[in-house]
């Protein structure tokens, strides 16, 4: 721990993921006589910075407007709308900036830093905690938090001496298991049960699993009996649906899917947004002009050629037949195939070092604008902890910055 002057103040923050390092580094800057330590459980800060988007780290996204940029949120939005007001997207993007590291935009708005490199993040956080004297502790797990006479805080450490500290934020992220929050249930806090929030689409019957790797670019994925849509890009895995629109609406919907046991069905457009009769009519056009060339060498539609003759086998019609041989209710199954086929799914799979959770502590039990906790004064709750969840491209970190920045704000001041 720091050495402590009679007049200085400490402040522990538990989590050294992105929001409870921004939220470190910042209180540091903001009150140079705040003694700041970060706690981690695990033997690396920062870890979900480093494989976040494959390695590049998404850092935010490019959507500087708060109304539109909280709207990427399942969960957290109406806080978030406040929040974003303070301490958006574009705030994050100069954050970096005023310290050496560039962002660029992607066409789909993810933006990343301009080296391609997670490690220029971590660099930069790292760097910022050394010059404010942020103390780092890995391997340091929390068991439990006793509030003291004088106002503070007593933290029981596993196998380790206890610490004590006059402000707290939690920041440990979500858990997968609701039993891993029994230490925040003793502070008098409720808890929404966590749940897999971004996880792919898996098959019951796996009739494009020799396809892992190919996408389409515009395709429709809804879920049948909900109101729950998403269009974007989706990649085949070699379990089922994968891309932006099924880890999107597996966001969207993450409470009633996991309800439903991961047992539902989809329908994909893959052509979207054509129709039924667009696509049939195009392929009676097809019929027409190109009578004598094999069906399979198609070029009208945006598939490759294994997807395209996978759709063609869905629809039992055989690649080497000729447009002019194609009976009309070949090209009405063929029109199903492309426009609304039906999936049976079965079964998530989720990433890991990426894992992402709706759940947690209730945001109706903390203060929006300094994210304290209205039960215990002088705890504030930042990141995945908080019933927080964003869409796939940028949105958690983003939050993750917004809620670091409140609560260091907060803290620093007091």
């Amino acid at each position: 721990m720091n050495n402590q002057t009679s007049n200085s103040k400490s402040l522990i923050v538990i989590g050294g993921g992105a929001a409870g390092f921004f939220t470190a580094v910042n209180a540091a800057r903001m009150n140079p006589s705040l003694n700041v330590n970060i706690l981690e459980k695990s033997r690396e800060v920062l870890s979900k910075v480093r494989v976040s988007g494959g390695g590049r780290c998404n850092v935010t996204h490019h959507c500087f407007d708060p109304d539109l940029l909280s709207k990427a949120y399942p969960r957290g939005e109406k806080v978030l709308r406040w929040s974003f007001e303070q301490f958006q997207a574009s705030d994050t993007v100069e954050w970096f900036k005023l310290r050496g590291i560039e962002l660029k935009t992607e066409d789909d708005g993810r933006m990343f830093p301009v080296t391609d490199n997670s490690e220029t993040i971590i660099n930069c956080l790292m760097a910022e905690a050394k010059k404010y004297n942020v103390q780092i502790r890995t391997k340091t797990k929390v068991n439990s938090i006793e509030l003291l006479d004088n106002g503070g805080f007593k933290l029981t450490i596993h196998k380790s001496n206890s610490l004590n500290c006059d402000h707290l934020v939690v920041a440990t992220g979500g858990y997968n298991r609701e039993s891993a929050y029994s230490w925040l249930r003793e502070l008098g806090h409720s808890i929404n049960t966590p749940v897999p929030s971004l996880f792919t689409f898996n098959f019951r019957e796996k009739m494009f699993t020799d396809l892992a790797g190919i996408s389409v670019e515009h395709a429709k994925v809804s879920i049948k009996e909900t109101r729950y849509s998403e269009v974007g890009p989706v990649l085949i895995t070699h379990w089922g649906l994968s891309g932006p629109a099924v880890l999107k609406l597996s966001a969207w919907a993450a409470r009633e899917l996991y309800e439903k046991e991961y047992r539902y069905d989809v329908q994909i457009n893959w052509l979207h947004p054509q129709t039924n009769e667009d696509v049939r009519n195009t392929l009676k056009q097809l019929r027409e002009d190109q009578p004598r060339k094999q069906i399979k060498n198609q070029t009208e539609f945006p598939f490759s050629s294994r997807l395209w003759q996978r759709f063609l086998q869905l629809a039992d019609i055989t690649p080497e037949k000729r447009w002019s041989d194609v009976s009309n209710k070949e090209i009405h199954e063929l029109t199903k195939q492309l426009v609304h086929p039906t999936y049976a799914i079965q079964g998530k799979t989720t990433y890991k070092e990426e894992f992402v959770t709706c759940g947690g502590i209730p945001l109706s039990e903390v203060d929006p604008d300094t994210l304290e906790s209205k039960q215990v004064p002088g705890i504030h709750f930042v990141g995945e902890v908080l019933d927080i969840d964003g869409i796939t491209g940028g949105f958690n970190f983003q939050a993750a910055w917004t809620n670091g920045w409140l609560a260091a704000q907060a803290v620093s001041s007091e």
